[in-house]
């Protein structure tokens, strides 16, 4: 309901806008522009879906093997010490942990909306496990919370987008969105352990989090110290290679399995192709939406604005025009893919303002759209703190995105 007044907002912001120019200023081509928009963001978003097919048909046809090959449930057995600290009401052993695992794996990878049918059976199976079926449990929150913060570390989608609109390095927004995506997931669980006075000082989270932080803030320190050229290079190297490596992975355990990984592929490429059809729709609406209000004058009125506002403050305001990216993620994944592929094809793919949007859309998940899906999937209606918890994760991501940006292009 949110996105759908939204939605209707870009329209009538952007014809009055237009009736203003041409009331005041005699501007009468601004109502051509509009309508050429129109026009032509349809058409990049259809390019844009059929570019994406054969990146979800490639992942999810590879996921499906790392799923029949073991490999998903030897990681599940790997971070079981963790899982089982984090959600203390789920039975070890119980089917959903290898469920809520599955889930986070696909958003680590970047497989955007290959997580979401993984998210909601680990929903179903949480909801087995409540009492009170209209009322989250603490177990549910934390999921949604950790799916809101969207962990994430090869942003796969991204990064085809960024290749799409001709990025000279498509891989380059790797280690900012590295950066931003853990601090805000690091914060969304930090949170909720004190919330449900889960013991934040056990040797086992503990001993997870901190060594993860430590990986990440040595990473982060090694590339901040290197000249930028060099920081391209090896961040671009890095995502390569972990890319190759999990495909490696997934192709030696379906060999000692002796699976038929052909035939795997094909079914999960089948569910990749399907689920990248899906959103042409969603696509075409959010793309022309924007492209209008912005060929109608209606951005830069807005941006304007902001940046009047962050001037007279004495900050840099390179990052405010990504700002819409930040305020769309919270209620759409495809607006706020709409805002970061729209500012690449008006800035170019490789400006600052394009790779701060990147970093920002990479941050966090779509917070309202995953807790309105998962709930709904299982009929809760009283989501307790979940909002609030996932809200100060997602501003906590954009914040960490625009800084990452600075740190690593600025």
């Amino acid at each position: 309901m949110v996105l759908n007044y939204i939605w209707i907002a870009f329209f009538l912001v952007a014809f009055a806008v237009a009736v203003g120019k041409t009331v005041f200023t005699g501007d009468f081509s601004v109502w051509t522009e509009i309508m050429q928009s129109s026009f032509s963001s349809a058409g990049t978003a259809f390019e844009i879906a059929i570019g994406l097919t054969g990146i979800l048909s490639l992942w999810m046809g590879l996921m499906k093997i790392g799923e029949q090959g073991g490999v998903i449930r030897f990681f599940g057995r790997l971070v079981s010490p963790l899982f089982c600290r984090l959600f203390p009401g789920v039975p070890k052993g119980h089917p959903a942990m290898g469920s809520i695992f599955m889930n986070v794996s696909a958003n680590m990878l970047g497989l955007d909306n290959a997580a979401t049918p993984l998210g909601l059976k680990a929903m179903q199976e949480l909801q087995d496990l409540n009492t009170k079926k209209d009322t989250a449990t603490d177990a549910m929150i934390m999921f949604l919370v950790l799916n809101a913060s969207g962990l994430c570390f090869i942003p796969i989608s991204i990064m085809m987008y960024r290749a799409q609109a001709g990025a000279a390095n498509p891989t380059d927004v790797f280690l900012p969105i590295l950066l931003a995506t853990f601090i805000s997931t690091l914060v969304g669980i930090v949170a909720l352990c004190i919330k449900q006075r889960i013991k934040l000082f056990d040797k086992v989270l503990v001993s997870w989090l901190l060594g993860m932080g430590a990986i990440i803030g040595g990473i982060v320190w090694f590339f901040s110290s290197l000249p930028k050229e060099q920081v391209e290079l090896y961040s671009g190297f890095v995502a390569n290679f972990l890319l190759f490596s999990v495909i490696a992975m997934f192709l030696i355990a379906g060999l000692r399995k002796r699976i038929n990984m052909y035939n795997a592929f094909i079914e999960g490429a089948k569910e990749g192709f399907k689920t990248a059809v899906m959103i042409i729709p969603y696509l075409v609406a959010i793309l022309v939406a924007i492209g209008m209000f912005r060929a109608s004058g209606a951005m830069t009125v807005l941006t304007d604005a902001l940046i009047a506002c962050v001037n007279a403050i004495g900050v840099d305001s390179q990052w405010v025009e990504a700002l819409p990216t930040a305020m769309m993620k919270p209620l759409s994944g495809s607006g706020s893919r709409g805002m970061m592929v729209d500012l690449m094809n008006t800035y170019g793919a490789d400006a600052f303002v394009s790779k701060v949007s990147a970093a920002i859309q990479g941050s966090t998940d779509t917070m309202f759209y995953v807790l309105a899906v998962y709930f709904g999937s299982v009929g809760v209606r009283k989501t307790r703190y979940a909002v609030s918890y996932a809200l100060m994760a997602d501003i906590t991501g954009s914040v960490a995105g625009v800084i990452a940006a600075y740190i690593f292009f600025g």
